[in-house]
């Protein structure tokens, strides 16, 4: 029994017969398509990641300079953290469920 040599191929495409407009119509199609989206919100995250320890690498060997040395990868970092997470960051700031109390100038959860 010898091992097969070659490499393992990934299909990384939404599915082809997801209907946007009505979901339910294949919940097989569904289940793939929210399968897809999951996938591809955990590679945004492992991505952020990355960016994240060479930005703790970069302000550990910069030291004082970290600031401009570093720039390039503070903003790649941010652009990559805006919009992903599991919480509340695809909803509007209306609907993440803060209370402003005007009177006392804050804002409380």
């Amino acid at each position: 029994m010898g091992r097969r040599k070659g490499t393992v191929e990934f299909d990384e495409s939404p599915p082809d017969d997801f209907d946007a407009a009505n979901p339910y119509k294949d919940p097989v199609a569904m289940l793939e398509m929210r399968e897809h989206l999951v996938r591809e919100k955990w590679i945004d995250i492992e991505k952020a990641k990355i960016l994240r320890e060479k930005l703790k690498w970069c302000y550990r060997i910069e030291g004082v300079n970290h600031l401009q040395k570093c720039r390039h990868l503070v903003r790649q970092y941010l652009d990559s953290t805006r919009g992903i997470g599991w919480g509340k960051d695809g909803r509007h700031p209306s609907l993440h469920g803060i209370i402003p109390f005007p009177m006392l100038g804050h804002f409380f959860l």
